[in-house]
């Protein structure tokens, strides 16, 4: 199957987010509604929701039309290289996230210090990895596009 292989490959890569995006909007929902938390869900997920699945599906693309280089493996966790900035930059932006001395704050009200981020940052990688590896790489091939 040689047709729209660039379609297909935006495909596979949007699955895998588009459901786990299901599920933590359900999480927020839960928190929000159930447990009386105070996130506002609408400042917080519209980024992911729009921007995420996208891009995991425009970098599958870059991986098939790089005519696979690199392992996909390792593309897949060059992406966290990408979405990190992004979504700090907007949540900055937003009034969500500050930074500080000792870390950053979600919501005036949750503070991360940056001790917790760095190998938080690490673990992120790792699933990225194992994520493009597994579950896009196995999509890919069974799209016949890798």
């Amino acid at each position: 199957m040689n047709t729209h292989p660039y379609l297909r490959a935006y495909m596979a890569g949007i699955f895998t987010p588009t459901l786990v995006l299901l599920l933590i909007l359900a999480g927020f929902i839960l928190a929000r509604l159930v447990f009386q938390l105070p996130i506002p869900i609408e400042r917080v997920i519209v980024f992911p929701m729009a921007v995420v699945p996208s891009l995991f599906g425009l970098w599958n693309i870059l991986y098939v039309w790089s005519q696979r280089r690199l392992p996909i493996g390792f593309h897949g966790a060059l992406l966290p290289l990408v979405i990190a900035p992004l979504g700090a930059a907007l949540a900055k932006g937003l009034g969500v996230l500050t930074f500080g001395v000792q870390g950053i704050t979600w919501f005036q009200a949750i503070p991360i210090p940056y001790a917790v981020l760095a190998p938080a940052f690490f673990v992120t990688l790792a699933l990225y990895y194992l994520v493009w590896k597994y579950i896009v790489g196995s999509l890919n091939r069974l799209l016949e596009i890798a």
